[in-house]
């Protein structure tokens, strides 16, 4: 039979969906053709495969090979489809004699010489290949990934000659080492930031809840200090969402540092980025800044000098914790549950409010640069505390980020129990686990009257109330957690006036 099956997969986003690729040879002028929506790289694989078969020791046969990548419709690109392609041209002409191509999936792209290199995006087919049930040769490039996950079949190639050897029995493939993640011991620590004793309240609440946060302060005051030690407070990732994090990670080509696998991503683009570089795009769509920083933290310095139209693209994976990029030839969705922290100079000059009078900015200097960030932006961060600059003199030691991580962790293990994080409370689970009493319900509603505050705020308010209250133990939000949360939207009304 001039016919032979090998399993593989495409890369679509975070997923990799199966393809089948079929050869078939036949009579005639000799002849290479690859159809099923190849791109330029799989196409040129033909040569790379002719060269790397005659170099493994076989021969490249004389005549007309066909290759079906199948799904048809579903497109496909970059070079992890050699590997499938020469053992199905070798097992077409029976050149090697193997039964085991079906309970195999194959991944690697061929050097000319028949080595088999890494590919990008190999994590999210190594758990879709668990799932399916089959054992996944990858390139050994590729090993850091495949020791991530767990109970999983995987095993290590070098070169094509050694994949044909184990399929005929004559030899055996390496399995992947497991990699064990360390506890982060070289993270900035919290310690470093001296008095800011509200921003540092702040910090820890939003660490606890998963808020966003928003700091405005004159230059030099430890906005920028204290956001680099959010990291370092918050708890390390479970397995699930480190995988979930390390397969974004593995689609964009970035290096693999596997014993920080679990270490929650931070993410600091420059204010000159663009929306395609915040959220992703492209022609291929390839996942943006948000994603990165998924089950992490995405921080925006110097929030007004982004481009108003790219920070406005945030709004909906704010809400959603997820982008789905849209293209004519196809669609791609990447999760983005990010905690955003935010920090800006409250005027153009920095010193608005500022003790010693430095500002000179006119009020319609201060409009026009608060303007610059929207009011529905500003209306999903839950916590907006003012960073001043201090006056120079000794300050106690500030506490240690192990300290603060212990109380992070233990109202994290209290939300989970109710199922999320207390920002991600839909409205049922604010129904449910943010009640007051009939004080705590009227001071609410003067607060949201007097600062005219949304009922999206009126509902974050709850959440981060329920966050101080879990901080501190308490069954029940009472009225001193409820102020403190009022207080953190103080700022509020000024910003989204001037927006």
């Amino acid at each position: 039979m001039n016919l032979a099956i090998v399993h593989t997969r495409a890369q679509l986003g975070v997923s990799a969906p199966p393809v089948r690729v079929e050869v078939h040879l036949a009579g005639g002028l000799p002849s290479f053709n690859i159809v099923g929506l190849p791109d330029s790289a799989v196409r040129e694989s033909r040569d790379r495969v002719r060269a790397a078969i005659a170099n493994s020791g076989f021969s490249p046969p004389s005549r007309r090979i066909t290759v079906s990548l199948a799904p048809a419709d579903l497109p496909k690109d970059g070079g992890r489809f050699d590997l499938p392609i020469a053992l199905g041209i070798l097992v077409a002409s029976r050149q090697l004699k193997t039964d085991a191509l079906e309970q195999h999936e194959f991944l690697g792209e061929l050097s000319l010489a028949g080595e088999v290199q890494g590919v990008s995006g190999c994590l999210p087919a190594i758990l879709h290949a668990r799932d399916a049930g089959r054992c996944l040769v990858l390139p050994r490039a590729n090993a850091p990934e495949a020791g991530l996950v767990s109970n999983t079949d995987c095993r290590l190639a070098d070169d094509l000659a050694g994949v044909c050897a184990a399929l005929a029995g004559r030899a055996e493939l390496d399995l992947p080492v497991r990699i064990q993640a360390r506890g982060a011991t070289d993270m900035p620590d919290l310690e470093d930031v001296r008095g800011q004793a509200r921003a540092r309240r702040a910090l820890e609440i939003a660490a606890a809840g998963g808020h966003n946060l928003l700091m405005i302060g004159p230059p030099g005051t430890g906005k920028t200090l204290l956001a680099s030690r959010l990291p370092g407070i918050l708890p390390m990732l479970d397995e699930p969402e480190a995988l979930e994090t390390a397969a974004i990670g593995s689609v964009c080509g970035k290096p693999l540092e596997p014993e920080r696998w679990r270490e929650r991503p931070f993410r600091a683009p420059h204010h000159t980025a663009s929306g395609v570089a915040l959220v992703g795009g492209g022609t291929r769509p390839r996942p943006g800044e948000i994603s990165l920083a998924h089950n992490g933290v995405l921080f925006l310095d110097e929030l007004p000098e982004f481009d108003r139209k790219v920070l406005e693209v945030l709004r909906e994976p704010l809400e959603s914790g997820r982008i789905v990029i849209s293209r004519a030839a196809l669609q791609a969705e990447y999760p983005a549950r990010f905690q955003l922290i935010a920090a800006m100079n409250p005027c153009p000059c920095g010193y608005a409010g500022d003790e010693s009078g430095r500002c000179r900015c006119s009020p319609d200097q201060i409009h026009r640069y608060r303007s610059k960030v929207s009011g529905p932006l500003l209306d999903r961060i839950d916590l907006h505390v003012e960073v001043p600059r201090q006056k120079f003199g000794r300050f106690p030691a500030g506490e240690a980020s192990t300290d603060v991580r212990e109380r992070v962790a233990a109202s994290r293990t209290v939300q989970h129990r109710r199922g999320a994080l207390n920002a991600r409370l839909d409205v049922a689970g604010v129904r449910d686990h943010c009640r007051l009493d009939a004080a705590g319900e009227q001071l609410l509603e003067t607060a949201c009257e007097r600062l005219n505050l949304s009922a999206r705020a009126h509902q974050r308010i709850l959440k981060v109330a329920r966050t101080i209250a879990d901080l501190e133990d308490a069954e029940k939000i009472t009225n001193t957690h409820l102020g403190e949360a009022i207080g953190y939207r103080q700022l509020d009304r000024e910003q989204r006036d001037a927006a």
